[in-house]
């Protein structure tokens, strides 16, 4: 299969020339042209918002209170650090993270890395067509089935709109999905009460059995998440290409600094969000570790207006998170393998696997914790990579990682490894 760039993207090695707009005065221009260079890090930020950290937070919130605040805050500050050294390095070598692992690959072990980065995928199309799935069931009671169709075909319609009008128009797209998704999962919290001094003390870390230890694993495995990881370095490769000039290569990694911060600064505050929420609301009540029974709970407490308003936004985070997941498997296709398959078949191997999971009703929670267990084992072969790569001068020139940020970074991943394999382990003989 020949390999062909999509439409609307700039071919790699070449930089996007941004758009012309009109005349700036000069204290306002660098900041505007900077604020025209965010997006991608606001794909890759709805990777952090899917239906997976849904049930982890509420279930969290509604069991413990305000109690592992803390460990979203530690999460949502490790996922800045690892999708910043993603993003750069596709600033900096033009290439993805595939890209760069599959060159340094022997064909064999390159062909075993491809398969479980592909697994991972599917692992996360599952959760996330089960989530949209649940949300059109809560809204218009529609089978599973139906619904997992229903979102893996508009989330398909998403996909074209990147292959055919280029991939600005999918970041806007994504981007206002964001925020709807942001208003669906924060809206409650405008007449719920929340506690701020307990709120406070839930920052100071800390577990109270060895269920919350299993529920902090599940939060971070349902945050930091492998697909992203592998994905944020595509967004800014065919956003921007490969920039030789030194002086706009570190405007550019300085605009992307921002750009990740802000993008997982909404991100970490919509999870937050919901962990309060359920906090204030939903604190003892049966049912809640489960969406469904979180959304009728939700719907019991705070009224039927916010139910299907948290409903729409988990419509639309299943629709983001399955289109942005497909688009992922696309690039892990491309990075490892050289070829770049139609957009529905690259559709149809993440979908076709969920549609058979809801085909034989096997319980939406369950299959919820699988696909995390399944996403801690694919953590460390995204993560210890890009903290290699990015640490090496040969590799980043003069865009590689000072050293404090390296050893941040390789504390950051022995951190999230070990609560990977945590989970792992209290998953299957806790």
């Amino acid at each position: 299969m020949a390999v062909t760039q999509p439409a609307g993207r700039a071919p790699e090695g070449k930089a996007e020339r941004p758009a012309a707009g009109p005349p700036m005065v000069p204290g306002r221009k660098v900041k505007a042209r900077m604020f025209r260079l965010f997006g991608p890090a606001f794909v890759a930020a709805v990777a952090y918002v899917d239906p997976g950290n849904v049930a982890a937070n509420l279930t969290a919130g509604s069991r413990y209170g305000y109690m592992l605040v803390w460990v979203l805050v530690l999460a949502n500050a490790m996922a800045v650090l690892v999708q910043y050294l993603s993003a750069k390095l596709g600033i900096a070598t033009g290439r993805s993270l595939p890209q760069m692992l599959a060159a340094r690959l022997r064909p064999w072990a390159r062909y075993v890395y491809f398969g479980q980065a592909e697994v991972i995928a599917i692992a996360t199309d599952l959760a996330e067509v089960i989530g949209g799935a649940l949300a059109l069931y809560l809204l218009f009671g529609l089978p599973l089935l139906l619904g997992g169709l229903i979102t893996g075909i508009v989330s398909l319609g998403v996909l074209m709109i990147q292959t055919r009008r280029g991939q600005r128009s999918f970041e806007l797209v994504i981007t206002g999905m964001l925020v709807i998704i942001t208003v669906g999962f924060v809206s409650g919290l405008a007449i719920s009460p929340v506690n701020p001094a307990e709120m406070l003390a839930g920052l100071a870390p800390r577990f109270q059995c060895v269920d919350s230890v299993l529920l902090a694993a599940s939060m971070l495995g349902a945050t930091v998440m492998p697909h992203a990881v592998y994905l944020h370095s595509s967004l800014t490769r065919d956003r921007h290409g490969h920039v030789s000039d030194p002086a706009k290569r570190r405007h550019l990694i300085r605009a992307t600094r921002w750009d990740v911060l802000c993008a997982l600064v909404v991100a970490g505050s919509v999870n937050i969000a919901m962990l309060v929420l359920a906090a204030a609301n939903l604190r003892g009540v049966d049912g809640t570790d489960s969406i469904e029974g979180a959304h009728q709970a939700i719907t019991q407490y705070l009224g039927p207006t916010v139910g299907v308003v948290f409903a729409i936004g988990l419509l639309f985070s299943g629709l983001a998170s399955t289109s942005v997941g497909s688009y992922a498997g696309a690039e892990i296709i491309y990075g490892f393998l050289g070829r770049r398959p139609p957009v529905l078949v690259v559709r149809a191997v993440t979908l076709v696997p969920a549609l058979i999971v809801l085909a034989f009703a096997v319980p939406p929670s369950w299959a919820l914790v699988i696909s995390q267990v399944i996403l801690s084992f694919g953590i460390p072969f995204a993560i210890i990579p890009l903290v290699w790569l990015t640490g090496r001068r040969q590799v980043m020139g003069d865009a590689v990682n000072a050293r404090l940020t390296q050893t941040a970074a390789w504390a950051t991943t022995a951190l999230i490894v070990a609560l990977n394999l945590a989970l792992i382990y209290l998953t299957i003989w806790a």
